[in-house]
């Protein structure tokens, strides 16, 4: 069994597909640890309310979901996981990222994987990632350890800037991230 941690980030408007990604996770035998960012923790939205949400990843993972810097500190030792999934990443935390500012407890999971040369996967979803965002993905894209789920337009006629990770590529790439390579090709 291939322990990852899997942190969840704020696109809330992609939860059910995510949902839908640990399924597929869980099918192909990774043990999932779930760590949530500050505003997954708390917030409602018209989604899913925060308890609700909360209680479905518990029942689909078995784990309570990491929600403190303090707790995901240790994460790079102490929970020997062999890979971290940020599924969705939003590009908030995709800039935090390729800037090194750590400050939630995604963001700190992540610096305790990468210090440890542990693979890194991010599964975009942004409003941004070709406006402001860009820069970042270019930055990661040529970050040692840190790969990417395939993405491409969401809607571009309506929303010209906004990429999305396909999530059905999540488990193909994350097999292929523990191998040292990147799912081909990134831009779908």
């Amino acid at each position: 069994m291939t322990k990852i941690g899997l942190c969840i980030t704020g696109s809330f408007c992609t939860f059910k597909s995510i949902l839908d990604a640990i399924d597929e996770l869980v099918a192909h035998d990774y043990d999932i640890t779930p760590i949530f960012s500050f505003n997954v923790s708390s917030l409602d939205t018209r989604f899913f309310k925060q308890s609700d949400f909360e209680s479905i990843v518990i029942e689909k993972t078995g784990k309570t979901p990491i929600k403190t810097i303090v707790d995901a500190e240790p994460i790079g030792t102490s929970k020997g996981l062999e890979l971290m999934l940020v599924a969705p990443c939003t590009g908030n935390t995709l800039a935090k990222i390729a800037n090194g500012v750590t400050d939630t407890p995604v963001t700190m999971a992540v610096k305790a994987q990468l210090r440890n040369n542990r693979p890194v996967v991010l599964s975009v979803s942004s409003n941004d990632a070709l406006g402001a965002n860009a820069k970042n993905i270019g930055a990661l894209l040529n970050t040692k350890n840190i790969y990417f789920v395939p993405f491409g337009q969401d809607a571009p006629l309506k929303k010209s800037n906004s990429l999305i990770a396909d999530t059905k590529l999540i488990v193909p790439t994350c097999d292929e991230a523990l191998k040292g390579k990147q799912l081909q090709p990134v831009i779908i």
